[in-house]
């Protein structure tokens, strides 16, 4: 993990997500604000632990670009993955909230992330009311996340699991414009989408050859491959007209 020193920074209205649909807009004092509260960027090889369950971080981060895993640890050594990590993504609040992480993130590509600091994070509460909202937002959001991928790991079939999943990573990698030809970058391991959904990587595997097998949706080499969008949604279960605007730190 390397700070980016011989690289020159971004400036916050220069961002390459801020001009993204997908992201709510910024009023031209938050994007000097911003400016002020980032304290620079650093770059991650794929492997890098970023955060670590049970430690303490004096950083958060936005990803800018890059993709990673945020997971616990069990007794036994085995983990479940929580969530999957994108562009737009901001990581560390619940260690500059609660002072320690109680989950880990690891990146699963190179990674360039923005670096702000957690001690000054109640600035925006003090003087930027709509980033705090946003703030706010995005644990919600977060929230709103985890409860839907419960009740797919709960009460939904293998099929119904994955086809949510690889629903759900298209639709965020189309509005971040990582799409081409109906294809997307899925830099992950099947173990890890395994862990995710409560399934066995033998399981995993037969269900994606299903969906593979029926035309539907192919994962391999990194890249998923979308061949019918509208039966991966029906399969799904999600209602494409509920994708809406998000805020970026």
């Amino acid at each position: 993990m390397t700070y980016q020193d011989n690289v020159s920074v971004i400036d916050c209205d220069k961002c390459p997500l801020r001009g993204q649909d997908c992201f709510t807009s910024f009023k031209p004092d938050e994007v000097s604000f911003m400016q002020r509260f980032k304290t620079g960027e650093m770059v991650a090889d794929a492997g890098t632990e970023l955060f670590i369950e049970g430690a303490r971080s004096a950083q958060l981060f936005t990803v800018l670009s890059g993709m990673g895993i945020r997971y616990k640890t069990l007794e036994d050594g085995s983990r479940q993955v929580i969530s999957f990590v994108m562009p737009g993504d901001f990581i560390g609040l619940q260690a500059g909230v609660m002072d320690e992480m109680c989950h880990s993130v690891e990146a699963s590509t190179p990674m360039r992330l923005c670096v702000f600091n957690r001690n000054r994070v109640f600035e925006l509460f003090q003087n930027q009311p709509d980033r705090a909202f946003a703030l706010t937002h995005i644990a919600a959001v977060e929230e709103h996340f985890l409860g839907e991928a419960l009740t797919t790991v709960g009460q939904r079939g293998a099929v119904d699991k994955i086809a949510w999943s690889l629903h759900r990573f298209f639709c965020r990698a189309r509005v971040l414009d990582l799409t081409k030809d109906d294809t997307c970058p899925l830099p992950f391991r099947q173990q890890d989408l395994a862990d995710a959904l409560g399934l066995s990587l033998v399981h995993t595997n037969k269900t994606l050859a299903k969906l593979r097998a029926r035309g539907v949706a192919s994962w391999s080499h990194g890249v998923l491959w979308v061949m019918d969008e509208p039966e991966l949604t029906k399969l799904s279960g999600i209602d494409p007209e509920r994708v809406q605007p998000r805020p970026l730190i």
